[in-house]
C-alpha cells in the first residue's frame, strides 16, 4: 500500500509512480492519439467535411452519453472502493478480536502457565498470518517462530490453514477446561473472538471470491472504447487537430477510473493499493506477544 502525504499536491501531480494508471494506459493513449490524428486528417484534408451541423449532431450524442457513462464509472468506483473499504474494516477487526483475546486469556491463565501462555502466543498471531496467505493463495508454510510450540502439528499441506488453526485453538480450550484451568464461564467469555476469527475470514473469502460481474465488466470497457474512437468524427471539423490530444485526455481519464476501479477490487493482493497484510498481521504477532508477556 501507498503511503503520501494528501497535501502535497506538487509531488502528487508532477510524480509518476509505477502505480500510476499513465504508465498502464502510454501504448493504448499512443494509439488512440495516432488514430485521432488520421480521423482529423483524412475530414480535412481528404474528404473536405465542412458541415458544422453534422458535427454538432454528432457533439450532443456524444453529451448524452458522457452522462451515462460518467454514471456507470461513479457506480463502478464506489463499488470497488467499499469492497476495499470493507475488507480493510475487516482486518481492523481482527486487529482488535486478537488483542481482546489475548487480553482475556492473559488474564484467565495462571501466571504460573507459561507454557500455555507461549502456545497461545504463537497460535494467534498465525492465524492472521494464515489468512494473509490464504486469501493471498499463497502455499508457503508459516514460520513464524524459531522454535514452534510443541503442541503445533505440522500445517504444511493444509488447503484451508485458517480453518485448521481456529480448530486447534478451540481443541486447546477444551484441553484446558477439561484439566479445570479454564471454567464453563472462562469459555463463554472468549467465545465471542473465536466467532468473530471466523466470521471475519468467511467475509475475507466472499470478497476474494466474488468479483465484479464479468458482462459489467467489459461492458464498461467497450462503452469507453466505443465513446472515445468516435470522438473524432464530431470534433475533427469544429476543433481541427485541437481534438487529438482532448481525445487523449478523455482515454486518460476514462481509463484511469476504470483502472482504479479494477485495482481496488481485490483488497487482498499484491498490487500498490492493496491492503498492508504483511504489515497488519505483523502489528497483531507484536501486539499479542506483549499483551500475553504482562503476568
Amino acid at each position: 500500500m501507498i503511503t503520501y502525504n494528501p497535501k502535497d499536491w506538487l509531488l502528487a501531480i508532477f510524480r509518476f509512480h509505477k502505480a500510476d494508471t499513465f504508465r498502464a494506459l502510454f501504448p493504448l493513449l499512443m494509439c488512440i492519439g495516432i488514430y485521432a490524428g488520421g480521423i482529423v486528417f483524412l475530414e480535412i484534408k481528404i474528404l473536405h467535411w465542412s458541415d458544422k451541423n453534422h458535427a454538432k449532431n454528432i457533439t450532443i450524442m456524444h453529451s448524452l452519453l458522457g452522462f451515462a457513462i460518467s454514471m456507470l464509472l461513479v457506480f463502478r468506483t464506489n463499488t470497488a472502493y467499499d469492497r476495499w473499504w470493507e475488507g480493510r474494516k475487516l482486518w481492523g477487526s481482527l486487529i482488535n478480536n486478537s488483542r481482546s483475546l489475548s487480553s482475556k486469556l492473559n488474564a484467565l491463565l495462571p501466571k504460573e502457565d507459561a507454557y500455555n501462555r507461549a502456545y497461545f502466543s504463537q497460535i494467534i498471531p498465525m492465524y492472521a498470518y494464515s489468512l494473509k496467505r490464504h486469501l493471498l493463495k499463497e502455499t508457503t508454510r508459516l514460520e513464524l517462530n524459531e522454535n514452534p510450540h510443541p503442541d503445533l502439528p505440522d500445517y504444511a499441506d493444509t488447503h484451508h490453514l485458517p480453518n485448521r488453526l481456529l480448530t486447534a485453538i478451540h481443541q486447546k480450550i477444551k484441553e484446558l477446561k477439561k484439566r479445570e484451568i479454564l471454567s464453563n464461564e472462562d469459555w463463554l467469555l472468549i467465545n465471542s473472538e473465536l466467532t468473530a476469527f471466523a466470521d471475519i475470514c468467511g467475509a475475507c473469502e466472499r470478497i476474494k471470491n466474488t468479483p465484479i460481474p464479468y458482462s459489467y465488466s467489459t461492458f464498461i470497457k467497450k462503452f469507453i472504447f466505443i465513446y472515445v474512437v468516435t470522438l473524432p468524427f464530431g470534433m475533427a471539423i469544429t476543433l481541427g487537430y485541437y481534438s487529438i490530444p482532448i481525445t487523449v485526455f478523455l482515454l486518460y481519464v476514462l481509463g484511469s477510473l476504470e483502472l482504479i476501479a479494477e485495482e481496488i477490487e481485490d483488497p487482498f493482493g499484491k498490487d500498490s493499493n492493496d491492503l498492508p497484510l504483511e504489515k497488519m498481521a505483523e502489528t497483531i504477532r507484536t501486539n499479542v506477544r506483549e499483551i500475553m508477556q504482562q503476568v
